[in-house]
């Protein structure tokens, strides 16, 4: 893999504004109208959420990440994408740089809604 130069510096304020949270991913469910997307469910503790992620072309079984926690950025605004609405997003590992990418999740369980930073 090649490096990709560092971006630009953010001040720690910026950093701050972002809403990283841990979530369980109860459901994976197909976007019909979508070649890449399927949409997630997540449990965040005290309410769920619908996440869209290009997951079908990475993954050859999308639905085995049913039941696992991982990284999402939840303070960004709802996106309609192939009809569907889209309440986050899933914060992975390695698609940037053309890997195959993984989840960015706790290394132990931790409790839904619980904040990364």
């Amino acid at each position: 893999m090649k490096q990709s130069p560092i971006k630009d510096e953010i001040t720690f304020e910026d950093f701050a504004k972002i809403d990283i949270r841990v979530g369980t991913i109860t459901e994976v469910l197909e976007v019909v109208k979508s070649d890449k997307l399927m949409k997630l469910i997540v449990d965040f503790g005290d309410h769920t959420r619908s996440i869209l992620a290009g997951l079908k072309q990475e993954r050859e079984n999308p639905k085995e990440i049913e039941g696992k926690q991982a990284l999402f950025v939840v303070n960004l605004p709802e996106r309609k994408m192939v009809g569907e609405i889209s309440q986050g997003m899933l914060f992975d590992i390695g698609y940037e740089d053309k890997l195959q990418p993984c989840l960015a999740c706790p290394e132990s369980s931790m409790p839904n809604g619980t904040r990364a930073g």
